[in-house]
């Protein structure tokens, strides 16, 4: 426990000593410029005794346990006052130290046996497991002399999840088959598809292959076969968590935003009867076996919500050779990276040994500083530098996603902020032309 005095005791004992010149010229008044003293160290001390007979206010921190990342989270303090007498402090809760608070510290006033409750707002700016430490209350004495810091309530933690919150939207809107609304294409069929569904009444628009002879000849009326999409196939996320993935966009990690893709495409998959895997490569690396069920999309919230960036390239071909060996089966290999043209060489040389067994999209993401560089106005030398550089960049990324292409690659060259729609569509349309 730490003492401090207060501005009346300073006060008091500055007027006490500005009087020791006074006390110094007229001897008479030595004796009681020594009482007074006195008198002020037996009042300040007496006061201090009180105060360290005070008992320390009850507080409990009320606070989500998982909080998503970059929205504002209430957090609320129940104080309360069991002794017979008023109290005065000063209260911090100490919050994690990277997180950005409103409305802390705060000036509290307690009647005898009253409560009052204390709400403030944080927000978390990254990802990962937050600590909170005990509340600080500086506790001033009964006379006001004295401040007293004592701490009061218990730690605790919290996890900063991705923006579930976003999250929550994309997978209503595909829960109620509305994922059109944020730009995802969903291709109207009827009929068709890979694996047999039901028979039905042939409608008109019906292809002539899809008509079943036999059971139209027991019907007596022409029937035709439904199809579905084929279930049960396996799409793996490749994610880079290497250098590249920490640029940020608006204020947003491109890691941040690839992991919002991840789960709202692994919603998509599972309710198609897919099941779902991932592979980290750069840095920290995890790997989650592909899976089914509607828990999946928790269990790779719960696996990869502390999941950072790193300051290490990623190994595109190490990562192939290691996932090659993990999984057997014919799979949708998505890698998402942000590639430059010192990476192609490796870049070839992995996804060409993935596409011996799998089929292989690459998500590469472009910065969108990129866009804004060949839009903005140009009035400047530098600017006419700057737009001609971009430009080449961008005619090398071009060439070399069509050269994948061509290789069997599918790539998308896609901002970070267009990857999620861009994912579910590009997956839904692998479905429906059957090609895994």
């Amino acid at each position: 426990m730490n003492w401090y005095p207060r501005r009346p005791l300073l006060y008091l004992v500055s007027v006490w000593l500005l009087t020791a010149g006074i006390a110094s010229i007229f001897s008479q008044m030595t004796e009681a410029w020594l009482l007074a003293g006195g008198l002020i160290a037996g009042i300040a001390l007496y006061d201090q005794w009180r105060c360290r007979r005070m008992a320390t206010p009850d507080v409990q921190r009320l606070i989500p346990h998982n909080l998503p990342l970059s929205v504002p989270a209430h957090v609320r303090l129940q104080v309360r006052n069991r002794q017979e007498y008023p109290v005065r402090f000063l209260i911090h809760d100490h919050y994690p130290a990277h997180f950005s608070c409103e409305k802390m510290p705060r000036q509290v006033k307690l009647d005898a046996r009253s409560g009052i409750e204390i709400d403030y707002r944080l927000l978390p700016p990254e990802r990962g497991d937050a600590l909170f430490g005990k509340s600080e209350l500086q506790l001033v004495s009964p006379w006001g002399f004295w401040q007293q810091r004592r701490f009061a309530g218990s730690t605790g933690s919290v996890r900063v999840y991705p923006n579930f919150a976003e999250i929550s939207t994309y997978t209503l809107l595909a829960t109620d088959n509305r994922l059109s609304q944020i730009g995802v294409r969903r291709r109207q069929r009827r009929g068709e598809g890979n694996d047999f569904f039901q028979l039905r009444e042939y409608r008109q628009g019906d292809s002539q292959r899809q008509i079943h002879w036999q059971a139209s000849a027991r019907q007596r009326k022409l029937i035709s076969k439904d199809y579905q999409d084929e279930k049960d196939q396996q799409v793996i996320f490749l994610l880079d968590t290497g250098r590249r993935m920490r640029h940020r966009d608006d204020g947003r990690a491109h890691l941040d935003q690839a992991l919002n893709a991840v789960l709202l495409l692994s919603y998509v998959a599972v309710r198609q009867g897919d099941a779902v895997g991932i592979m980290t490569i750069g840095g920290d690396s995890r790997w989650i076996a592909p899976r089914k069920g509607q828990d999946t999309v928790n269990r790779l919230l719960e696996s990869l919500y502390n999941l950072e960036s790193s300051i290490e390239p990623a190994d595109y071909l190490s990562a192939a050779s290691k996932l090659s060996s993990l999984q057997r089966r014919r799979a949708l290999i998505i890698l998402i990276t942000n590639t430059r043209n010192e990476d192609d060489r490796d870049l070839f040389a992995a996804t060409s040994q993935l596409r011996h067994h799998h089929l292989v999209v690459l998500a590469d993401l472009r910065e969108e500083i990129l866009d804004q560089t060949v839009t903005s106005p140009i009035d400047t030398e530098n600017q006419v530098l700057r737009y001609h550089a971009v430009e080449r960049y961008l005619d090398e990324r071009s060439r070399k996603h069509r050269l994948l292409l061509h290789r069997g690659i599918r790539a998308l060259d896609i901002t970070a902020r267009q990857l999620p729609v861009a994912l579910v569509n590009q997956y839904l349309d692998i479905k429906s032309e059957a090609s895994l």
